[in-house]
């Protein structure tokens, strides 16, 4: 029985009014409420624009899209994330280019292994703020900028997060958010594209309803009798549902990130001396949201065993990520595996991904770390 989940969303009863008070509306479909969550997370953001989509991937497909990206370009990502960081690439007939992430001790791509892998092809990066802890935004945009290359933050573990007074999802030319139900905020399944540019704004905007010139809303209320299409898009709109939880989410996010940074400390005073396990991100950069607490466990370790283990004891763990490079389907494509992956597949062979969440208590994390503690011990 599992008596610490690996995350447990915060819903309450003001997430329960809000959708209530959407389903009394009668008006379910993108509307007033995703206009206002729009508007208030732009704010939030610091960005001149926001544009919601129903996941961070529809975000991070309708970003390279409005910036041009197409076949025969080149986009380079991290491959120590979620899949659909590089899927993102190929849905646009584009090419992804992996960067290994800086060291065991920052698991982020950083300019200098971006630098690695630009070539005469590649027109764009995006860079993952890995479990809510910033890239070196500054060095990575001068690169980019000396190379004309265009930048799109994957912040889906970052919403909150600031590196010298910029928000994330502020630096680039697109920040794609997600709002999974196990991020720092939920909206069941959503995202958010910001933008300062009013060009991928604006397309992005159409991009995400069918290519269309208005929108359902539009016309219900006779601002408009009819529609063009102006070029390929797709169907990755937020509906008044998600916006609602999104709004009450907005609203509470600081102080959660607030709490997970409380938990994140209080395991790391845990685990600081446990022979032979690392701890990345000791010396992070900005304001870190702690989506996750990642450990990396002693070379050597079998992971399985401990997983079950922990498991076995109610604690639930996970894994942060499988190198995308390593994929069958990204090996079947000859995108994978790459030999200059070096940290990205170590870290990928000794991650586990430790319980984090707001309600979270202490003696809970008291609890997992005891319990790996423990665990260590008997397996080593």
């Amino acid at each position: 029985m599992i008596t610490v989940p690996l995350f447990e969303p915060d819903l309450g009863q003001a997430e329960i009014d809000a959708v209530a008070g959407v389903i009394r509306s009668k008006w379910l479909t993108m509307g007033d409420l995703t206009k206002r969550f729009e508007s208030e997370f732009a704010e939030f953001n610091g960005s001149r624009h926001a544009v919601a989509v129903n996941s961070a991937t529809a975000a991070l497909h309708v970003a390279l899209q409005s910036l041009g990206i197409r076949a025969g370009d080149e986009v380079i990502c991290p491959s120590l994330s979620f899949v659909a960081t590089a899927n993102a690439v190929l849905y646009c007939g584009a090419t992804p280019v992996f960067a290994d992430v800086e060291s065991l001790d920052d698991w982020n791509i950083s300019s200098r292994t971006i630098q690695a892998v630009i070539s005469s092809r590649t027109r764009a990066i995006i860079v993952l703020h890995y479990g809510g802890y910033p890239c070196e935004m500054p060095a990575i945009m001068e690169l980019a900028r000396s190379h004309g290359l265009a930048v799109v933050e994957d912040v889906a573990h970052a919403p909150g997060g600031k590196l010298d007074g910029v928000m994330m999802g502020a630096w680039g030319d697109a920040g794609c958010f997600s709002f999974f139900s196990n991020k720092n905020m939920t909206t069941g399944e959503g995202g958010m594209l910001t933008s300062d540019r009013a060009d991928i704004a604006e397309r992005a905007g159409r991009i995400r309803s069918h290519g269309m010139t208005t929108l359902t809303l539009d016309r219900d209320r006779g601002h408009a009798f009819g529609y063009d299409v102006l070029e390929l898009g797709y169907n990755y709109r937020m509906g008044e549902l998600n916006a609602a939880l999104g709004l009450v989410q907005l609203a509470e996010l600081t102080q959660r990130n607030q709490r997970r940074h409380a938990l994140a400390e209080r395991y790391r005073r845990n685990l600081g001396e446990c022979h032979g396990l690392s701890l990345p991100f000791l010396k992070a950069r900005g304001e870190v949201t702690y989506h996750l607490f990642p450990v990396l466990l002693p070379a050597g370790c079998a992971r399985q065993p401990i997983m079950r283990r922990l498991r076995d004891d109610g604690v639930q763990t996970s894994i942060h990520y499988r190198p995308i490079d390593t994929f069958t389907s990204y090996r079947n494509a000859g995108l994978g595996p790459r030999e200059h992956l070096a940290h990205t597949h170590v870290i990928g062979e000794r991650v586990l991904t430790l319980p984090i969440f707001p309600s979270m208590t202490l003696d809970q994390v008291d609890y997992v770390s005891a319990t790996l503690k423990r665990t260590l011990s008997a397996t080593s």
